[in-house]
Parts: C-alpha cells; structure tokens; sequence
C-alpha cells in the first residue's frame, strides 16, 4: 500500500539526523577518519528519494526502518570499498543487526521517558525529533550520552573513551538530558 498520509510526515529529509545519528555509531573511529558519515547518509537519502515508489509503508516508523535497511546497506558499501575486502555476508549482517539494535535502544530511552499509550504510539515520529534535538547539543554531551545511553557503557568506560572523569560524565549527562528534555518538549 503506497503512503496516503501527509507528505510532510514521510519526508524522507526529516530522517537525516537520525540516520547520521546511527551511521556515526556503527563506523569504527578509524573507519571515519577515512568514510564521512554525513556521505553515507546523503547517499541514503538520494536512494530513498530515488525509490520512493518502492516504499510501502504507511507511517514514519516503517519510513524510519525502510531507511535504516538502505543505510545499513550503504554503509557496508562504504566499508567494503574502503577495505578492498571481498563480499564477507557475516560483517553485512552484523552491521544490519548493530544498526537494528541502535535503534531499538534509541525506541526504547524514548519509551521510558515517556508514560502514556499514546506518547508511546508516537515514538517513531519522536525518533527524528531526538535525533534533531542530539544534533544540536554540543559534542562532548552529544558523546557521553550516545556511549552511555545507546552504547551501554557505563560512566567509568566513558570517562576513559572521552579523557574525563566519571563524575565529569555525569555533569555531561545532566545537562544533555535537561537540554533534550526542554528541546523536545519545546518542539511539539
């Protein structure tokens, strides 16, 4: 069934925050050195743009997952050419399953901060929201809380990815949830 919903609810364009959220995620650091997330995500969204006939969804969290597949399928294109390695299926499916599991993480933070059944039924539109509202926190809050929060690592180990202290986490964690919280509330 094509998409009978308001055009602007499955722009394609309203997921690049979101995308480049869970691009940043799945490249290894010496992998971005050398692939820009931000080109990856571009080619996602040309191909989506490119296929949008082929879309069947009906609502921005199918859009959400029909991206997601592409860019996990353009970002083991990019990893690949990069490495000159031949096809290896296993690394592919691995990178779907991370960018699967990244997002599920990122549904389920939102399903926790918010209570009623219908702020939950929201929670695919709310994915672009809080991949906007990440994207506009200053790096350092942006980091720890996307290590603590969708890496599950805990404030020991992110103080020692970043250099900081593990009570140095915990103020960056603090002021980036405030500042979310109030983004978000903000924007609805």
């Amino acid at each position: 069934m094509a998409n009978n919903g308001d055009p602007g609810d499955m722009a394609v364009e309203k997921f690049r925050d979101y995308l480049l959220l869970l691009a940043r995620l799945h490249l290894e650091e010496g992998l971005r050195r050398k692939i820009d997330p931000s080109d990856v995500v571009q080619q996602t969204l040309l191909d989506a743009h490119r296929q949008r006939q082929q879309f069947r969804g009906a609502s921005p969290a199918e859009m959400a997952a029909w991206l997601r597949r592409m860019l996990a399928c353009n970002l083991a294109d990019a990893v690949r050419a990069w490495s000159r390695d031949k096809r290896n299926l296993a690394r592919e499916r691995r990178l779907e399953a991370a960018v699967e599991q990244s997002s599920s993480r990122i549904d389920a933070w939102l399903a926790a901060e918010q209570s009623s059944p219908s702020q939950r039924a929201m929670r695919g539109e709310n994915v672009a929201r809080l991949a906007s509202a990440l994207a506009q926190l200053p790096e350092a809050q942006r980091e720890a809380i996307v290590l603590h929060y969708w890496q599950g690592l805990t404030l020991a180990e992110v103080g020692r990815l970043m250099s900081r202290t593990a009570a140095s986490v915990a103020g960056l964690l603090q002021r980036g949830l405030k500042t979310l919280r109030q983004t978000l509330s903000e924007s609805r």
